[in-house]
């Protein structure tokens, strides 16, 4: 199949699809008049390169683990890919602890800022009063 068709059954853009290609996520044939050509296990292949890339991988982490990723979602339980399911996730659970901590520190900021406005609409009430 040519890239538009694959794009048309994966959702994929063709601009995807060659970048894919480009970073050795996905193999195409040249037809003799220069076209990509594809096999059909292509559209498994990028389903699990579009699975992989939503969970945060880079190309370069997807490339290897694509053998671990045939035949079904998922990937298959070997020492590569769990050792990177493992960092991905301490990665992801640390990434979240510092955005807790930065959502902290400016919800104290956001409280002081409230009763500030608060001291201000107070001021300014009694000037007006006093006036």
């Amino acid at each position: 199949m040519h890239i538009g068709e694959l794009a048309r059954r994966t959702g994929a853009s063709t601009r995807s699809l060659r970048y894919y290609e480009q970073r050795g996520l996905l193999c195409a044939r040249r037809d003799p008049n220069g076209y990509r050509s594809y096999d059909a296990e292509s559209v498994e292949t990028v389903a699990r390169i579009r699975e992989l890339l939503a969970t945060g991988l880079n190309t370069d982490t997807i490339r290897a683990l694509l053998p671990c990723a045939q035949g079904g979602p998922g990937l298959t339980p070997c020492a590569f890919s769990s050792g990177v399911v493992e960092q991905q996730m301490a990665q992801l659970d640390a990434e979240i602890a510092q955005l807790r901590e930065r959502r902290a520190a400016l919800g104290a900021y956001a409280e002081i800022m409230r009763e500030r406005r608060v001291q201000d609409r107070a001021l300014a009430a009694m000037a007006l009063r006093s006036a």
